[in-house]
């Protein structure tokens, strides 16, 4: 039999590794790649065409999530299964409704990861035993698909608009975001003043709150 081929994305070296040696010592799978941000998932994704992908909420570019999204755009055949140290409805529910099929906390045990992986290869949904069943069951209540968070105004926000949110979040000021996406300080001002004004927000640490109860950022790494 074939083994499934996986592509890890973690913007820690040391947990691609762990992961890279778990797949590596299993029967059914093996590393095809490994990306450390969000635009290189998308990119070895569309170029390599993994069975799988493990996918970390947080990531320096850009959230996982929003990854996600990008990935079923082009891939939309790839099994994503999204790793975070935070196992909230929030998070839960929009990495589903962005094309997830699993979501695992990262204590989980090796064997549980392969089981994720094995639920995933079957064609089935995999939520870690660690998610409180309270969120297993409003996600089962319907499809996947009908999985949302109650915030309609991040629907709101343009593309651009959501990236500048997360960047800003983190505690990048306009001129690194500027530096990172290729914009001029100018125009990321905008975008933040824009972003602000729809989802109705009034400072810096209101839009942290914000970005963290979605699962945008991972405020263990906030600065």
């Amino acid at each position: 039999m074939n083994k499934k081929q996986v592509l890890i994305v973690d913007d820690h070296p040391l947990f691609r590794d762990g992961l890279k040696s778990l797949v590596e010592r299993s029967a059914n799978y093996q590393t095809l790649g490994e990306a450390g941000s969000g635009a290189e998932a998308v990119s070895l994704a569309l170029e390599l065409k993994p069975d799988l992908i493990t996918m970390d909420v947080s990531l320096p570019d850009m959230s996982g999530i929003d990854a996600v999204r990008d990935i079923m755009k082009v891939v939309p055949s790839v099994q994503i299964l999204m790793l975070s140290m935070y196992p909230k409805l929030d998070y839960v529910a929009e990495a589903f409704k962005a094309g997830a099929r699993g979501y695992v906390v990262k204590e989980a045990t090796s064997a549980r990861l392969i089981q994720a992986f094995d639920t995933l290869c079957r064609g089935e949904y995999f939520v870690d035993g660690q998610v409180s069943q309270d969120i297993v069951t409003k996600l089962m209540a319907g499809s996947a698909s009908e999985a949302v968070i109650q915030d309609e105004l991040y629907g709101l926000l343009t593309a651009r608009e959501q990236q500048v949110l997360r960047m800003v979040a983190e505690g990048m000021t306009s001129r690194e975001i500027a530096t990172r996406i290729n914009l001029n300080t100018k125009t990321v001002e905008n975008h933040r003043a824009n972003l602000m004004k729809k989802l109705d927000v009034h400072s810096k640490m209101e839009l942290v709150k914000y970005a963290a109860k979605l699962g945008l950022i991972d405020l263990d790494n906030w600065r």
